[in-house]
């Protein structure tokens, strides 16, 4: 096998670069040992991956432990912790370094899983939406991913798709590329594999091949791949950088504005502390210089970014299991403000599993199959048809009528096809059939006809005039009215000649249309409904007939009480019109993706967050104008996907809805966890703060206070994340995204639930403090310090399983059914009861065993103290109580 400019990924030097568009496709093939007919075996192109690589641009840098724990040891908090541990040590109490040692392994030891989780997890969304190509491989067709294609592979090339390598053109039927990647020329190269190009012939010239990275725009065509990886065209112009961090979403923006704030409110409390016990509690100075830095440690919110990004990774890999792959991460948090969801019909709303039932007129139903057969580009692998649903249906329901469908295609070679497209709502071919050429057409039965100037009968052609014509309308509407999609069809035979598209598409022969039924995915119904509890407003566009649209609106339930629009009602409309009847309209039929272009963009203007899903080229701008574009995981196009910010897996608009279900909860539960965490740093401020002016010791030592912000992190970066939703999530009208996430509400509860974990700390370590005033001084410092120690760790322990929910009380929602936050629990009650019962632990944590009557004060003050919020749930989130709405003050 000749070297390919692919074959030399790694370090040696290429060989000399083959000039593949010189050269003629038989020759090519020839050069690769690649099959032209039935392209490489699977373990062929096994080995070649492995000699050749994988067909990347950037080689993907792996995710290691190692490295993530070299940044976190890093990191300003955990030097100011080892700077801690330091002074410890040289000041004499070397058992509390050795202590915080261990507490710095465990610090560092949840950073790094909480990042590498994050990283692996986000890692795994991008693998989920990598692109995949048709390839013909050991004679049979089969999706692959593109980093497993290998020079020598036969690719498909369809309209929508991007070249996944460089690769020489077998076939091609009126197939067109967009190269502005690489040449900047936005007009679309003709491509033409009989084509043999001059050696030196510039790269816009190479019309016989196509390029990774580009678009097909037009057209069909079969392609063996010269070249893959770094050593495209696209790979020598443009070498990417080895790793890119995907860019920050509004969230982490608006957090990392928050965390900057708090951090010089950290310091100065830090600080404040530390010199309020030098002067008015008289405490020491290096234990007030060691308090301070580790409350600096505590209470600056520096994980808050990170906890961000981690529940909006794992948000992504949950969206991802319930089918909807997200490939940006703000889809994640835009989800739940979600208030429109425009949606196609075909495939997303119906089953895209196609029937061919009706025929007109009947007595051809075998012409209009014939027809069928030939004008139809889905392969055909050993008797399995794959591609286009409706074309599918035609060739089963030839088929099924005993027609030799292989027979048909195999006899009849392909000269020229003209795809559909949207404006045209046309697709023809033509064969050639020796001395004459056969061009058949399907389409919209008003295009066709448009085309048309006679008709087929059983008794032979006829000219077609107006009344002919008004009755093959009225019967495509009849049939239309009954739900069906309808095709019509036309054919004509002239003389051996080059045709263009207009030529071809002209004074036709009109045979009939058939009627074809998809019927609504059974879960569709229910999902609307979902929408309309949920405040989120359907909307089907869809380019089929207006009472098609109307019958399959009425029977999934969706609104059709207002006039539905068709695409030239709306092109005579101005802007401020369409935003006016965008308003209430939620049905738009025989719409091209121009028309749903403008109605996104009137849809926006009226404030809405629209979901908007696409599959052609064609939809690409709808899908970046809209707040969240879907692409069709099934039948999208490269484009589409490129543009979305999620992919549907399985082009079901139940999935949309169940993702906006999941974004909700996913916000919900990002609102918890941030408010749990911002609230134990103001209860620990507030808790430490009051004693000094009352002229006590600060009510913690250091290394309590080390291991106090061990738990918060894991509680809030671990256990909130695994909650469950609360009932009637879907029940409120959609978040306003405008409303700043640190809302009125939002600080109200973070201030009154913090109040409470600070009144019952600092009031069981006062109290402990003052009852035990008969003891020496270090002994009674130490037992009030134990007990307020053990109150913190049990009063945010409470403040955590309470803040689980904003509406639902505790009973309801099951205390062990969040198995994280059990799990967690647990552990910090184990934790206690080694430090306070261990003798060992005593020397180490700076503790002491309470007694009897201490532990009943800590547990009922920390209870009281968090539990208190369950009876406010009780009294305001009663059924029949007015509430706030998530749109207002809940996620």
């Amino acid at each position: 096998m000749a070297s390919p400019d692919s074959a030399n990924t790694g370090s040696k030097p290429a060989a000399k670069a083959v000039a593949w568009h010189s050269l003629k496709p038989e020759n090519v093939a020839s050069l690769l040992n690649a099959d032209a007919n039935s392209g490489l075996s699977s373990e062929e192109a096994r080995k070649r991956l492995e000699q050749f690589g994988p067909n990347l641009l950037k080689p993907e840098k792996p995710i290691k432990v190692l490295d993530i724990f070299r940044e976190e040891v890093r990191e300003p908090m955990i030097l100011l912790l080892l700077v801690t541990g330091v002074l410890y040590g040289i000041w004499g109490e070397f058992s509390d370094s050795i202590t915080i040692l261990l507490v710095i392994i465990a610090l560092v030891g949840v950073e790094v899983f909480n990042e590498f989780r994050a990283k692996k997890t986000i890692s795994s969304l991008m693998k989920l939406s990598e692109p995949a190509a048709t390839l013909r491989r050991g004679g049979k067709f089969e999706e692959v991913l593109v980093e497993n294609i290998v020079p020598g592979d036969l690719i498909m090339l369809n309209a929508g798709r991007t070249a996944p390598a460089d690769a020489r053109l077998l076939e091609s039927f009126s197939l067109s590329a967009n190269e502005s990647s690489l040449t900047g020329e936005s007009a679309p190269v003709e491509k033409e594999a009989d084509a043999v190009v001059p050696e030196n012939a510039a790269l816009a010239e190479r019309k016989n091949m196509v390029f990774a990275g580009t678009s097909i725009g037009r057209g069909r065509g079969l392609a063996v791949v010269v070249s893959t990886g770094m050593n495209t065209e696209l790979g020598r112009i443009a070498a990417l950088a080895a790793w890119v961090k995907p860019p920050r979403t509004p969230l982490q923006t608006t957090m990392r504005e928050l965390t900057r704030w708090m951090v010089w409110l950290a310091l100065g409390f830090s600080t404040l502390v530390p010199l309020l016990g030098i002067l008015l509690a008289r405490q020491p100075i290096k234990q007030m210089l060691l308090t301070g830095l580790s409350l600096a440690f505590s209470t600056i919110p520096e994980e808050l970014p990170i906890i961000i990004t981690m529940v909006l990774a794992v948000g992504g890999y949950r969206l991802s299991r319930r089918r909807a792959v997200v490939k940006k991460l703000r889809a994640v948090e835009t989800l739940g403000a979600v208030t429109v969801i425009a949606t196609d019909k075909t495939g997303t709303l119906t089953e895209n599993r196609m029937e061919a039932l009706k025929f007109y007129p009947e007595e051809l139903s075998r012409k209009l199959l014939e027809t069928a057969a030939l004008c139809n580009d889905v392969t055909d692998d050993s008797g399995k048809f794959s591609g286009d649903p409706l074309e599918v249906a035609l060739l089963t329901a030839g088929r099924l009528a005993g027609l030799d469908v292989g027979k048909i295609r195999r006899e009849n070679r392909l000269k020229d096809e003209f795809t559909f497209d949207n404006a045209r709502k046309l697709m023809t071919v033509v064969y050639d059939r020796g001395s004459e050429l056969y061009v058949a057409t399907k389409g919209a039965p008003e295009n066709v006809l448009a085309a048309s100037s006679g008709q087929m009968t059983s008794q032979g052609r006829k000219p077609l005039g107006g009344p002919e014509r008004k009755k093959i309308l009225s019967q495509a509407e009849k049939m239309a009215g009954e739900g069906l999609r309808v095709i019509a069809f036309a054919e004509k035979i002239l003389n051996d000649g080059r045709l263009t598209q207009t030529q071809a598409e002209s004074n036709l022969n009109f045979i009939g249309l058939v009627g074809l039924a998809d019927r609504p995915r059974a879960e569709v119904k229910g999902a609307i409904a979902a929408c309309k509890k949920a405040g989120i407003r359907p909307v089907m566009i869809t380019g089929d007939h207006p009472l098609t649209a109307a019958s399959i609106a009425s029977e999934i339930g969706l609104d059709h009480s207002a006039k539905l629009l068709t695409g030239p009602e709306i092109d005579k409309l101005s802007d401020q019109e369409l935003q006016q009847s965008a308003e209430k309209i939620s049905i738009y039929a025989r719409t091209t993706p121009e028309h749903k272009l403008r109605i996104v963009q009137a849809l926006r203007k009226n404030n809405e967050r629209i979901a908007v899903t696409g599959d052609g080229i064609n939809d690409a701008p709808a899908l970046a104008a809209a707040d969240i574009g879907v692409a069709m995981g099934e039948t999208g196009t490269d484009v589409a996907r490129e543009a979305a910010d999620m992919v549907l897996v399985d082009d079901n608009f139940a999935t949309i809805v169940a993702a906006v279900e999941e974004g909700r909860k996913l916000f919900a539960n990002l609102r918890k966890g941030v408010r749990y965490y911002l609230a134990c740093k103001l209860a620990l401020i507030g808790t430490t703060l009051l004693p000094v002016l009352l002229r006590v010791p600060v009510p913690f030592a250091p290394v309590q206070i080390i291991l106090m912000e061990l738990f918060m992190d894991l509680a809030a970066s671990a256990a909130f994340v695994a909650e469950k939703a609360e009932s009637g999530l879907m029940n409120f009208p959609p978040r306003d995204p405008r409303q700043p996430f640190m809302s009125r509400s939002m600080a109200g509860s973070v201030f009154y639930s913090a109040f409470g974990l600070f009144a019952a700390v600092a009031f069981v370590y006062l109290f402990t403090w003052h009852s035990n005033s008969a003891l020496a001084e270090a002994e009674r410092l130490v037992r009030a310090q134990t007990i307020a120690f053990v109150s913190w760790l049990l009063g945010h322990l409470f403040l955590a399983l309470n803040m689980r929910s904003e509406r639902e009380p505790l009973f309801k929602l099951g205390l062990f059914s969040n198995r994280v936050m059990v799990g967690w629990a647990a552990a910090a009650i184990i934790f206690i009861l080694a430090a306070t019962l261990i003798p060992q632990a005593h020397i180490a944590l700076k503790t002491v065993t309470p007694t009897a009557k201490e532990w009943g004060l800590a547990i009922t003050a920390t209870f009281a103290g968090a539990f208190w919020l369950e009876l406010k749930k009780l009294i305001l989130f009663q059924p029949g109580h007015a509430v706030q709405t998530p749109s207002s003050s809940q996620a």
